[in-house]
């Protein structure tokens, strides 16, 4: 591929419960994040609650595209182009993002670029810290992602394998039949009592309790490449009535240490299958679940492939990762109108 030209990417995000905004420089270059989080709202709800979501977007919009630019110490008249996410997500939070975007195009006459949220997770993998942001001061950038790779994105609402052979170039092997890993992460730390998000809840209790405590099935759903995890999540249900009802208090760490258990097992082996399959020089995991800590030393302990997962701040909603992606749209010659609207449901393709 020829280089491609340099340039400086705003990026909006806010596809779910998180304001973010970050400026990426070259695709890779973090100048600036600035991510404003909701989750101690939404904690009160057990989950995120879209109309309150998409009104704490319009209060923080504005401020958190200001700090991020007074972080970067830039102006508008600086930037090559203003990216944001279209899609998929929440329709309400989605178009606080958008408009936001828009009106920052028009009003300065950049090119307006809409990325795919799932898009933006896999170019998390490119981006690294600026020696203006500290954590690599004086070092050289680290090695691009090399093609064709595997990519792992698991999430609370979505559960996927994609094969990427080129920049901007996916195709999508197989995903979740119904729960994704995250959302059946939050449904049993419900049922266990631990609280909302459940991914964090799930992994400090499993980090007391024995991994094969109990036999949770795994559902391998041979000669496909898609998961499930909705028997796993009935599994779990039924063993907690069973020990309800005879009277026995619930082994809360032994429950979360053997469902998170089955569910790294099944994410690590079929990502390693479709890595043999189709050929890839690496693996990359990225999205919400990402940051789990089991399932990061599962697929650092695997020897066969390089993996490359993203710094934790990376793994969650973020703009950094959007602007990345937006690099990559801007330097290959993508762009949108000022009509384009969002896409809640948009996949990856």
């Amino acid at each position: 591929m020829a280089a491609l030209p340099p340039a400086r990417i705003l990026a909006i995000e806010t596809s779910c419960d998180e304001t973010a905004a970050a400026v990426i420089e070259n695709g890779r270059a973090l100048l600036a994040s600035t991510v404003a989080s909701q989750m101690d709202i939404h904690a009160r709800y057990g989950g995120v609650f879209p109309e309150v979501a998409s009104r704490q977007h319009i209060l923080s919009i504005v401020p958190v595209v200001e700090q991020t630019l007074t972080q970067a110490h830039l102006a508008l008249g600086d930037l090559d182009a203003i990216a944001v996410t279209r899609g998929p997500g929440l329709a309400g939070s989605l178009v606080v993002g958008l408009n936001m975007a828009k009106g920052l195009a028009l009003g300065t006459g950049l090119p307006l670029i809409g990325v795919n949220h799932l898009e933006g997770h896999m170019y998390s993998a490119w981006v690294y810290d600026s020696p203006q942001q500290g954590d690599n001061a004086g070092e050289n950038p680290p090695p691009e992602p090399q093609f064709p790779l595997i990519a792992l994105l698991v999430s609370g609402g979505h559960t996927e394998l994609n094969l990427m052979e080129s920049h901007l170039k996916y195709k999508r092997l197989g995903a979740t039949l119904d729960d994704a890993a995250g959302e059946a992460f939050d449904k049993v730390a419900r049922l266990l009592g631990l609280g909302y998000p459940g991914g964090p809840a799930i992994q400090n209790a499993a980090e007391e309790g024995v991994p094969k405590a109990f036999n949770f099935p795994r559902a391998w759903l041979e000669g496909t490449w898609n998961f499930s995890f909705s028997g796993l999540k009935t599994a779990v249900l039924r063993e907690v009535k069973r020990l309800n009802g005879e009277g026995k208090p619930l082994p809360v760490v032994d429950l979360a240490a053997s469902f998170q258990s089955a569910v790294v097992e099944v994410l690590l082996q079929k990502t390693l299958m479709a890595s043999r399959e189709f050929g890839a020089k690496e693996i990359l995991v990225a999205g919400g679940v990402s940051a789990n800590r089991a399932l990061r030393e599962a697929f650092r302990a695997q020897q066969e492939f390089p993996v490359n997962i993203p710094r934790l701040s990376l793994c969650t909603d973020n703009a950094a990762m959007i602007a990345a992606a937006g690099y990559f749209r801007y330097a290959l010659g993508h762009r949108d109108g000022l009509e384009i609207d969002v896409l809640p449901t948009w996949t990856l393709s």
